[in-house]
């Protein structure tokens, strides 16, 4: 019972937060907003924004077939840009296969398994951010709508407790940097309010395209926390919350950051 009435007051947490944003003008800001210009401007041109080179790459793969039944992605769905328009910005969702949600990735590999009939490809692997790249570009400049799916809540306040719960040796929580202390710099950098409006993203520090589940590790290691392993659902959970918390804002990607 307890359980339930957190589940429908972080419901209505979020019903408030929303139409206030939109009643009296939205505050959140992207990290797209707290680079310099010269990031800006590479991320705006698709010719100098090195996450293209992963979109094209996704593109090639959609045209490709694998495993036994010898299919594409495009043979199902076709055109891209018409078939998996606001896709990104519904995920993560329930699987239809399964009573857990799965993130965009994880529908990409189920994808894989059930309709190519190939092994699934593993977390952070060049071709899965490919195609989660360019199945993602087809959504950019939409506005984030998670699914209205009650199914989700449990999950969704799962990862809602992760984010204001203390861990690591630094015993700090997501909320404490990105709630508290957003715009606020650390070792020289603007401390964003991380929405993930932009995965997978291009960050210069890894000098590589990588998903939501990689910068929430990196986030771990950095409070000297045990990491998750990259398949754990906590990472879901966690990308639930904040893409609820993200609602409206538009999606970026492949969006570049330091």
């Amino acid at each position: 019972m307890t359980r339930r009435l957190f589940v429908i007051g972080l419901g209505l947490v979020f019903a408030a937060s929303y139409a206030a944003a939109q009643a009296g003008g939205d505050k959140r800001r992207s990290g797209y907003q707290d680079m310099g210009e010269a990031l800006q401007k590479m991320q705006d041109d698709d010719t100098a924004n090195p996450g293209m080179l992963f979109v094209q790459l996704g593109g090639q793969l959609w045209a490709k077939t694998a495993g036994a039944a010898d299919r594409s992605c495009a043979d199902c769905h076709g055109a891209a840009a018409a078939s998996m328009k606001g896709v990104a910005a519904r995920y993560p969702a329930m699987s239809p296969t399964g009573d857990r949600p799965i993130d965009l990735e994880g529908r990409i590999n189920l994808c894989r398994t059930e309709h190519q009939k190939a092994e699934p490809l593993p977390p952070e692997n060049r071709d899965l951010l490919a195609l989660a790249a360019y199945v993602a570009r087809q959504s950019r400049g939409l506005a984030i709508a998670p699914p209205d799916d009650p199914r989700l809540e449990a999950f969704r306040a799962q990862g809602a407790e992760i984010y204001r719960r203390r861990q690591g040796q630094l015993n700090l929580s997501c909320a404490i940097c990105h709630d508290d202390n957003a715009g606020k710099k650390l070792a020289g950098v603007t401390i964003p309010e991380a929405h993930p409006t932009g995965y997978p993203i291009y960050r210069l520090e890894w000098q590589a395209l990588g998903s939501l589940k990689r910068r929430l590790r990196n986030c771990l290691v950095g409070i000297r926390a045990e990491a998750w392993p990259l398949d754990a659902p906590e990472y879901t959970a966690l990308e639930l919350y904040l893409m609820e918390r993200a609602k409206g804002l538009k999606l970026e990607t492949p969006a570049v950051r330091p």
